[in-house]
């Protein structure tokens, strides 16, 4: 007998999330609203794929359950463009997704892979030509430069001008503004408070459109005749979902994610209602050191209870993950002391990355810089309580919060590694140890901030959500983290601002794909 295939969609444990709501009776839908496309969400992909597709000519109208739209990231990834060009940075695209695929778990989907590759050269043109002449550019140059793990140089920051009409300094909410602007430009409309409820089929099995609600209680239809597109972010906010797809994820000192009400996984609800697969879990969580001081470099690292538990010379992400896998409460410190900003400057071509050091003085292959505002930044850490300095180990550890005894034999062991000039311990580089003996002594808090979680729909090359058979479901596409395919365990910083480069041209081609016309 033939072995049942795996199915993709989730066992049925009595989920929640597993079960579509009752559907409202036709009497209370109070209008239906037809468009070419109809895009759920409103978001950072969401308002990029409504003005690429407005671009192209088609009528679109963009819901939001939320009030106002939310952007948090700040860098877009690109693997060429013209400003990499302009500063001689050069990405080789088959290196790049060989790596991709081995820190994935080689767990990716590689059609979906090469459609971000494929298209990256062209993201930043395209923003530049929809922003126009109101943005600088900046390529950030301070990647992490490990001994194994290394990241590419082609991370991208857009910063308005002194004189620009948008509000917001740069990154992901100054491209909300330019992508709100572009779609009424092209007499397409963007409608907020409005809350999705579900899909509907017709009896071809074609997705046609989708159930919502306004604040006022109001029930329309807002159908689709070309697609209804999946904009909606990720599950971070659902602990039962992250319970079932990223169990890791739920250990987290904060959300980053805005605005609060966003990222509870209402895409992937309504189109696993509608039959769609998701990835393997487990999902690939994105947290970055964000809640208490961003700056941790590769000073001693010691958890909640006083003890060193990693190799501090690794990236941002990793070192999250490692925070979040320590003892409760699950935070840490980086630990140095009265000669950290010498000893800092003395290695700032051997580490980099975020973390390592601020993303504002890492840009444009910037020199080391003791002025560069480093020590002022670590002082407003002490002054918000989010990092301690004290004259006495003892004291310190008092103000952490952790037994001195152990907190002491850390330090005296590591201490013993720098005169040794080697760590059996955690494998450090030598030229990163570095001796705590001088008062005074420092400890700034680390800890794990959640900003979204990439995992979700199963498409195909074109972005058409497909079922656990890996047959298309007809009109339904997805964008954005409510996108699945490209992700695997853990989120790859190789290439910072990759979700954002992903959204952007996974945009490009749909705006191609749903409207049959090729780029110029």
């Amino acid at each position: 007998m033939e072995p049942k295939p795996y199915s993709r969609l989730s066992p049925k444990r009595g989920w929640s999330w597993e079960t579509p709501p009752e559907k409202i009776p036709e009497e209370k839908i109070a209008e239906t609203i037809e468009r070419d496309v109809i895009v759920v969400g409103g978001g950072i992909s969401g308002l990029a794929a409504s003005a690429r597709l407005g671009q192209k000519g088609l009528s679109v109208i963009t819901l939001d359950k939320c009030a106002a739209p939310g952007g948090h990231g700040w860098q877009i990834a690109a693997l060429d463009s013209p400003v990499m060009r302009q500063y001689g940075k050069k990405i080789d695209k088959y290196e790049f997704v060989r790596r991709w695929l081995d820190v994935s778990g080689n767990q990716p989907n590689e059609d979906m892979l090469w459609l971000f590759v494929n298209n990256s050269p062209k993201v930043i043109d395209w923003l530049l030509e929809t922003i126009g002449e109101d943005v600088d550019k900046q390529i950030y140059s301070a990647p992490f430069r490990g001994p194994v793990f290394g990241e590419y140089q082609g991370s991208h920051h857009l910063l308005k001008k002194a004189d620009s009409e948008f509000k917001s300094k740069g990154g992901g909410p100054l491209l909300l503004e330019v992508f709100e602007k572009d779609i009424f430009k092209h007499g397409n409309e963007v409608r907020r408070n409005v809350k999705a409820h579900y899909l509907e089929k017709n009896d071809e099995g074609r997705v046609t459109g989708v159930i919502t609600s306004d604040q006022e209680g109001v029930y329309r239809r807002y159908n689709g005749t070309r697609a209804v597109v999946l904009a909606t972010g990720d599950i971070g906010g659902d602990m039962e979902m992250l319970e079932r797809f990223c169990p890791i994820a739920k250990t987290r000192a904060i959300d980053v994610f805005w605005p609060e009400t966003s990222n509870y996984g209402d895409g992937h609800r309504m189109a696993y209602w509608a039959g769609a697969a998701f990835d393997d879990a487990p999902w690939a969580p994105v947290m970055h050191n964000h809640p208490y001081g961003r700056f941790d470099s590769f000073y001693l690292h010691v958890n909640s209870r006083g003890k060193r538990f990693m190799n501090e010379d690794t990236w941002m992400q990793a070192k999250s993950t490692r925070i979040v896998m320590q003892p409760e409460p699950s935070w840490a410190f980086a630990v140095f002391d009265a000669k950290w900003l010498d000893e800092f400057g003395e290695r700032f071509d051997l580490i980099g990355g975020q973390g390592a050091m601020p993303l504002a003085m890492a840009v444009n292959d910037v020199k080391w810089d003791p002025n560069c505002g480093l020590a002022q930044e670590v002082q407003g850490y002490i002054d918000a309580g989010k990092a301690y300095v004290a004259d006495t180990l003892e004291e310190l550890a008092a103000k952490m919060d952790v037994p001195f005894e152990t907190f002491k034999k850390t330090v005296d062991r590591y201490n013993e590694l720098c005169a040794l000039g080697d760590d059996p311990d955690f494998g450090k580089r030598p030229e990163l140890l570095t001796t705590i003996v001088k008062p005074p002594f420092y400890a700034i808090k680390m800890g794990a901030s959640l900003l979204d979680v990439m995992g979700g729909c199963l498409t195909d090359k074109n972005l058409n959500i497909v079922d656990a058979d890996y047959k298309p479901i007809p009109g339904l596409y997805a964008i954005g983290n409510c996108c699945g395919g490209m992700y695997g365990v853990d989120y790859p910083l190789l290439l910072n601002g990759n979700s954002y480069g992903r959204a952007f041209s996974y945009s490009l081609a749909l705006g191609r794909i749903l409207s049959g016309k090729d780029d110029e």
